[in-house]
């Protein structure tokens, strides 16, 4: 192969190494230069390779060639220049795709040592080092005819969250390609005793998107040794624009976990499921030598006061996304992945930890794309960040956010008992003093009038200008999923006990005006045998076991009933504010443990009128008044039917049973 230069330079400063504009110290990060056009390292054809690198703080930057991903010395070593802003470039004639190739970056004499760079979007196993590699050739047949399926308003959503391990190992499950990513492409698979399991459960369930645990290349699986039980959520980032080689069936070859990583987001579309990745942009698993350090160091990380990496993540570092190159880093990598990978939405994990104002332009830049993908993550932080909190992506500031969402930990509190203590229950165990904290998640973390005048219980603060800005949820990967709480919370209680709270959970959640998601598996009481933090525990005790489903049936039929009425019903999903207030209004009740509420009228243009809907967590029933009239049941007791019904119901009174929902319309 022939080395040829992108940029030509003089005779003097090809004498010294650097051209005239290069800088190898700035006083600020601020002064970094800003690199303007499209940040792509590795550009192919077959004619020539073209490599760039931003590194504004190198002396020298090499390109390594390598014909094997891992192993071997390097065939060929490429001189980089300098070009303007920070980038290097150079560019290699031939035919240079299936071999793999690495960066090299000297600063303040010393070589920081090889890294794939940080913008590389093909990598060989463990993505030690990128593969050069045809983009379009790894797109599967029909790929360009994939759509997006249909979604009106983000209230329309209903999320469920999945590690892609967990959702497929279990042996009964019938899946062939357990734990990878195109197990979510095989239709037809049931458990022996016929339950629909993969994508047909999914669609018997009804939800609209997939939320996918981190999918891009991580650190702590050993792609080489998959024949050795391994596993991890993924929340240590190593590779962000390539998916992760242990969910492909072929880690060595490239092109493989891209092209199956399209089969199934295309799978789960034609089955008219969209798909939301988790990503992790917070921290990364390595600093002292990470790609980002390997490449420009210090500069993608904040520094304390005594200049040492900041650690609000807990994870070693946080990632300094007010940088411009930072900013523009996270931009370009998620508008990659809804472009190249047509996903259509986006969970940030401590979304906390960024600044709003980076927040704000990736919404923009995928609005440009396609206005539809959603936004939310965790509007919070494992420590305190090294910026002021007004400038934080923080549950507060969300209003300062518009068409982003947040988690409400106020609402899975109020539900389950707080984070951090496993064995105090709240509103599902009848503990009363939550009723506000219910109320705040049925609005969807709106002002609300009767909120405003609660002067019994204490109201969470107001931070959600819409309700489609608020995540309900009772449970997630992290913590206790919800079957283990209550046994911590409730240890004598019987399974019946336990079917009968996460149905009366599940109702809260989806009756909610806010986005409703689901743990994986909840809708068939799944547990984790009392796992706090599962993050790399065994398969024993993180795969869903799918004899649940026939074991639960009843519950699963309920989740499944609460999902069709909520889909087929615009009064639960009004996605307006101001509709809420004026149409949702809280009811009395004749004791703690109990909320109710009715939609009036018919709501966003419902068929149902006066919709009432009462939460019991007591262990007695209760007797709540409601207007006179002649209502239909839809939901009682732990059974609902919103299409036939459960009967009719007469007078100015409903009475509720133990630990159970009631749903009702005229």
């Amino acid at each position: 192969m022939k080395v040829k230069y992108f940029l030509a330079m003089s005779t003097m400063a090809a004498a010294l190494g650097c051209s005239p504009s290069q800088k190898d110290s700035y006083d600020s990060f601020d002064e970094y230069p800003v690199y303007q056009g499209k940040w792509e390292e590795m550009e192919y054809d077959p004619s020539s390779t073209r490599f760039a690198l931003w590194a504004p703080t190198a002396q020298e930057v090499r390109v390594m060639l390598y014909k094997e991903a891992q192993g071997g010395s390097a065939w060929q070593m490429v001189p980089m220049e300098y070009g303007e802003n920070g980038m290097w470039h150079a560019a290699v004639d031939g035919d240079l795709k299936g071999f793999f190739y690495t960066f090299n970056v000297k600063v303040n004499d010393v070589w920081l040592g090889d890294t794939p760079g940080v913008m590389a979007k093909a990598v060989g196993v463990n993505g030690d080092r990128a593969a050069v590699i045809d983009l379009k050739a790894t797109d599967p047949e029909g790929w360009e005819k994939d759509v997006r399926p249909e979604l009106k308003s983000f209230s329309d959503i209903v999320i469920y969250e999945m590690h892609h391990r967990d959702f497929s190992i279990n042996t009964i499950a019938g899946i062939q390609h357990r734990g990878k990513f195109v197990a979510l492409t095989e239709k037809g698979t049931h458990t022996y005793l016929g339950e629909s399991t993969g994508v047909d459960h999914l669609k018997e369930l009804g939800v609209t998107h997939v939320h996918l645990l981190p999918s891009y290349d991580y650190s702590s699986v050993d792609e080489t040794r998959l024949d050795k039980p391994q596993y991890n959520w993924g929340y240590d980032p190593k590779n962000y624009n390539v998916p992760d080689g242990s969910y492909a069936t072929d880690p060595y070859q490239p092109e493989v976990r891209i092209r199956e990583f399209k089969e199934m987001v295309m799978a789960l579309h034609k089955a008219g499921i969209r798909v939301i990745m988790d990503v992790v942009y917070n921290h990364t698993a390595l600093t002292e030598g990470g790609n980002f350090e390997r490449t420009v160091p210090g500069y993608f990380y904040r520094q304390d006061k005594e200049g040492k990496f900041a650690n609000a993540s807990a994870c070693g570092n946080e990632t300094a996304s007010e940088r411009a190159m930072m900013r523009k880093y996270m931009i370009e990598s998620v508008c990659y992945w809804a472009k190249e990978y047509h996903v259509d939405g986006f969970r940030f994990d401590l979304m906390g930890i960024h600044d709003i104002e980076t927040m704000n332009a990736i919404r923009k830049a995928l609005d440009k794309i396609d206005p539809t993908i959603y936004m939310y993550g965790e509007g919070w932080a494992a420590g305190a960040p090294q910026l002021p909190a007004e400038k934080l992506a923080m549950k507060n500031n969300v209003h300062l956010m518009p068409r982003v969402a947040a988690f409400s930990d106020e609402f899975r509190d109020s539900l389950r008992g707080p984070f951090g203590n496993d064995a105090q229950g709240a509103f599902l165990i009848g503990r009363h003093g939550h009723e506000a904290g219910i109320k705040f998640g049925i609005v969807g973390g709106i002002e609300h009038p009767q909120l405003q005048l609660d002067k019994v219980h204490r109201v969470p603060k107001v931070w959600a200008d819409q309700p489609y800005q608020m995540i309900s949820y009772v449970s997630c990967h992290d913590d206790m999923c919800l079957a283990d709480r209550l046994k911590a919370t409730l240890p004598k209680a019987s399974v019946q006990e336990l079917r009968a709270l996460q149905k009366l959970a599940e109702t809260a959640v989806l009756t909610s005006q806010g986005v409703p998601f689901i743990f994986a598996g909840d809708e068939v009481l799944r547990d984790k045998q009392g796992v706090h933090n599962s993050y790399n525990s065994p398969d024993e005790i993180n795969a869903i076991d799918w004899s649940n489903k026939t074991t639960h049936r009843e519950v699963f039929d309920y989740v499944k009933g609460l999902i069709a009425m909520r889909r087929a019903h615009p009064a639960f999903r009004l996605g307006d504010a101001d509709l809420v207030r004026k149409h949702l209004e809280f009811l009395e009740v004749p004791k703690g443990g109990v909320v109710a509420f009715r939609l009036n009228g018919k709501p966003g243009g419902d068929k149902w009128e006066n919709i009432t809907v009462v939460l019991n967590s007591n262990t007695e029933a209760v007797k709540v008044d409601v207007p006179e009239g002649k209502y239909r049941i839809v939901c009682a007791d732990g059974k609902i039917d919103p299409v036939a019904g459960l009967g009719n119901v007469s007078g100015a009174q409903l009475t509720v049973a133990p630990r159970s929902a009631m749903i009702v319309h005229q």
